[in-house]
């Protein structure tokens, strides 16, 4: 399909991500930046070319999904830095899906990490920077009227239906999926559709021979090296690709 859209000015840049309007009032462009950021954008870095990575492997699981039935903003790679998706207005919450115990779940809660969690944990964390993006639970975000109870559900029947389906999807390829975080917007027609991007940099994933880490994670160690980062994402490339 021939969309003949043509990139315009910004409009919106995030921490990892540049969002640039097109002649399409209902199409814009998503482009992948190189900086790592970490602990709510307190920990910042750049790494060449990472860009390239997360577009591709974004890129790679979103074409997984929608043709797996799950409905996204994702409509093609543009080229190595960029895609064009349906322009959404964000649900201000991110979704997070916990498989495995590590990181916060393991400290807020005292429990052991490398637990495996049966069903999967999902959590509710309200996006606002100020307030750095604090846990909330269902009753919260439908006070305050961010979403609707019957759209929490619907999201979350999504949610598990995408858990189910990527774990298998990572596992076939050597890799657990340890945890990640999605979200959601509503379409010019109001329907609601995954959103953002889904990488390394939002998804723990772990070799599933060694357990060695794979993602962001490797980030918000004491001493990173970055081509050790940069190593692990090209690893999942490599692995998704196959």
């Amino acid at each position: 399909m021939n969309y003949n859209i043509i990139k315009k000015n910004i409009l919106l840049e995030g921490k990892t991500k540049i969002i640039y309007k097109t002649n399409n009032s209902f199409k814009i462009i998503i482009h992948h930046k190189d900086d790592l950021t970490a602990l709510n954008g307190l920990k910042k870095s750049c790494l060449l070319d990472k860009g390239v990575l997360t577009n591709e492997i974004s890129t790679l699981i979103f074409k997984f999904l929608n043709y797996s039935g799950i409905k996204t903003h994702f409509i093609k790679k543009i080229n190595n830095r960029e895609q064009l998706c349906h322009k959404v207005n964000i649900i201000p919450l991110e979704f997070v899906i916990r498989n495995i115990v590590t990181g916060s779940l393991s400290k807020r809660l005292g429990i052991k990490e490398k637990k495996k969690i049966p069903n999967g944990i999902i959590e509710l964390f309200y996006k606002d920077d100020k307030l750095g993006d604090p846990l909330i639970n269902e009753s919260h975000a439908i006070f305050l009227e961010i979403i609707s109870h019957e759209e929490l559900i619907y999201i979350f029947s999504i949610v598990k239906n995408i858990n189910n389906l990527l774990k298998l999807y990572f596992f076939n390829k050597g890799i657990i999926l340890v945890d990640f975080k999605i979200e959601f917007g509503r379409n010019k027609n109001n329907e609601i559709l995954l959103s953002d991007e889904i990488s390394p940099d939002t998804c723990r994933l772990w070799d599933r021979n060694t357990m060695k880490k794979l993602d962001k994670d490797l980030f918000r160690m004491e001493f990173p090296k970055k081509e050790k980062i940069f190593d692990s994402y090209m690893e999942i490339l490599k692995r998704l690709n196959k």
